[in-house]
């Protein structure tokens, strides 16, 4: 897979965008609105990919609108789908991002540098006293 190509992005809301507080709406993770809005501005289709449903997930679609991020779909692989509970809820994604991975969640600035090839930018680390001594 190519990263330089648009993909399908399947995100997950609770211990991921927000910090898990279910059924409440946690604070926003560090960076996660931002990035989210730089991977649709780089072409990358976002789905909101999450266990919440009815109001729940009525509120969570809004947090994030609210935030500026519009989704794709919400839990469906494209706008049009309708869920019926005669067939699989899983969803069509080249990623999946989620608390839940193998690992646990890496962060948003990780996943961005992942999907973009690029490094974060080098900072001057500040000088403490006890630099001076080395």
């Amino acid at each position: 897979m190519n990263f330089n190509d648009t993909l399908i992005l399947a995100v997950d809301f609770d211990g991921t965008i927000v910090e898990d507080a279910y059924p409440k709406i946690g604070k926003p993770n560090m960076f996660a609105f931002e990035t989210l809005k730089k991977l649709q501005e780089d072409g990358h289709r976002l789905i909101l990919w999450t266990y919440r449903h009815g109001s729940k997930l009525e509120e969570a679609v809004k947090f994030c609108e609210d935030n500026g991020v519009h989704f794709y779909a919400v839990n469906s692989s494209f706008p049009e789908e309708n869920f019926e509970n005669n067939m699989s809820r899983k969803i069509h994604a080249d990623l999946f991002i989620d608390d839940r991975n193998v690992g646990g969640f890496i962060g948003w600035g990780e996943i961005y540098q992942l999907l973009t090839h690029t490094k974060p930018p080098v900072t001057e680390q500040k000088k403490g006293f006890f630099s001076f001594f080395k």
